[in-house]
């Protein structure tokens, strides 16, 4: 049956360039395949995961235990529970099998910046390998050009070397408490295809944070 979208309350425009072009994708593949199965982390309040829904695909909502009655009980109240599952798990923790896996569409949109480089590539590497074969993968990353540069430690070591964490202020502002590494667009460019993706796009935001998208071969 097809999904009237303008009478859901999930039918939220896109926040970012990264969220457009994801839903785009969901769009083209559901009209091709009649098929799309999509992760989103962290689920959040579930907007993204809701509006994946919409548009047809099966979803997994990964997020940390501690989130686990929040975002079970926003799926029970969107009435989307036969199209978006709660999978418990980290980036750096994954659960060997997921709901939908494998998925054409996997959305990252925090939690890379909070792991050393090494880590980072390790865990692009295990994401990549829970995709199809031309699946694709969206990352948003914190900006070494952005303002959390100011009064970043590491803001001179390379980017192997470089996990520290942001300024007080920024802290106060954010609640970013971790670590955390901070990337350019070449940065990011470099850490997709050293993790053995094919970098289809990277960009800066206004705000001097990355954005990048890659596919599976």
């Amino acid at each position: 049956m097809e999904t009237n979208i303008n009478a859901n309350p999930w039918n939220t425009a896109a926040s970012d360039d990264i969220e457009r072009f994801a839903f785009e994708e969901c769009i083209k593949r559901q009209r091709i395949d009649h098929r799309v199965a999509a992760m989103v982390y962290p689920a959040g309040h579930l907007a993204m995961c809701g509006r994946f829904a919409t548009l047809g695909a099966q979803v997994t909502a990964l997020d940390l235990p501690a989130k686990k009655a929040d975002v079970q009980g926003r799926i029970l109240a969107s009435g989307l529970g036969d199209q978006i599952s709660f999978a418990t798990g980290s980036l750096q923790d994954l659960p060997e099998q997921l709901p939908g896996q494998p998925f054409d569409i996997i959305v990252v949109r925090r939690g890379i910046s909070n792991m050393g480089y090494g880590d980072a590539k390790q865990v692009i590497r295990e994401l990549l390998s829970r995709l199809r074969i031309g699946g694709k993968l969206y990352l948003s990353l914190l900006g070494i050009y952005s303002e959390f540069a100011e009064g970043y430690a590491d803001i001179d070591q390379p980017l192997d070397q470089r996990l520290c964490p942001v300024s007080p202020a920024l802290v106060k502002k954010y609640n970013i408490h971790d670590e955390v590494c901070l990337y350019s667009e070449r940065d990011l460019f470099m850490l997709l295809l050293q993790s053995g993706a094919s970098v289809l796009r990277t960009m800066t935001t206004t705000y001097g944070n990355v954005k990048g998208i890659a596919v599976r071969v």
